[in-house]
């Protein structure tokens, strides 16, 4: 027996489908609304409430402060825009050294796995104290003792192998029939991987990668620690100042409004990639 049309078109599954995802929506508005009324009565509520909101949700500081902020964080911007193309470049430099085939290129397969062992074995702050201060400290001539210089090859060098080995699981995701169906037609293994490999490779991983760069865009915040005055530094100078904490909360909403956006894309392109799976 199949389910007949109604009315508007639909069968009584489909009918059925609907309410239960009406039901759903309307019972995770609910829930939502009820937490959202729960923290909004019972924090008040709390006994250090008071202090907790003169320091860290002064409205009076976050307008003085908040402009200043912005203009801090143009810094992290550019570092994360000359970072991320390099990033890009190396770590697939590297996700093709750790892929080659040639037993006379074998070292370059040792070499690629000892750098991301390295470096995706050492803390990012690590990594940037390590670099960051111990450059400059050969007594290098300007501009090559910048902070801002050994600040981004320490994130970089980090980031780059996070990155190749995105890379490398994107390539060993391709069949390995479509290596042989490439050589079958007369490509060299360099040109199969170019035209072959590479584009189904690269597609498959541009949600995991878009995860990364939202990382990095964080991270930048850590060179604070070796010298640059970005919008985590400049935070804490508004901190020390002002003896409020507010320039903090201020800095973290500046970061929600790059990263929310950015996370949600990646969730976009990750669901569009599953349907076209599926």
């Amino acid at each position: 027996m199949t389910d007949k049309p109604s009315a508007a078109g639909k069968t009584r599954r489909q009918l059925y489908e609907d309410r239960l995802r009406r039901r759903s929506m309307l019972i995770a508005a609910s829930s939502t609304l009820a937490v959202f009324l729960a923290v909004i009565i019972l924090v008040p509520m709390s006994p250090g409430w008071d202090r907790v909101k003169a320091s860290f949700f002064n409205w009076d500081v976050f307008v003085k402060t908040f402009p200043k902020l912005l203009e801090a964080f143009k810094l992290d911007v550019m570092i994360f825009l000359w970072s991320a193309p390099a990033i890009v470049i190396l770590g697939l430099l590297v996700a093709l050294a750790r892929d080659v085939r040639s037993p006379a290129l074998f070292p370059l397969r040792i070499l690629g796995a000892a750098y991301t062992d390295i470096f995706r074995g050492v803390p990012v702050v690590l990594t940037v104290y390590l670099i960051g201060f111990g450059i400059p400290g050969l007594g290098l001539p300007r501009p090559l003792n910048s902070p801002y210089i050994w600040g981004s090859l320490a994130l970089i060098l980090t980031y780059a192998a996070y990155v190749a080995e995105i890379f490398r699981s994107g390539i060993e995701s391709v069949h390995a029939s479509q290596r042989s169906a490439a050589q079958s037609l007369g490509l060299s293994d360099a040109d199969s991987m170019r035209f072959v490999i590479l584009p189904q490779a690269i597609r498959r991983v541009i949600p995991s990668q878009m995860n990364m760069f939202i990382a990095l865009q964080k991270d930048v915040a850590l060179l604070s620690f070796i010298g640059p005055v970005e919008i985590f530094r400049q935070a804490g100078v508004f901190k020390s100042l002002l003896a409020n904490f507010t320039p903090y909360v201020g800095a973290a909403l500046i970061f929600l409004a790059v990263t929310i956006p950015a996370t949600r894309y990646a969730d976009y392109l990750l669901a569009k990639q599953n349907r076209e799976r599926s």
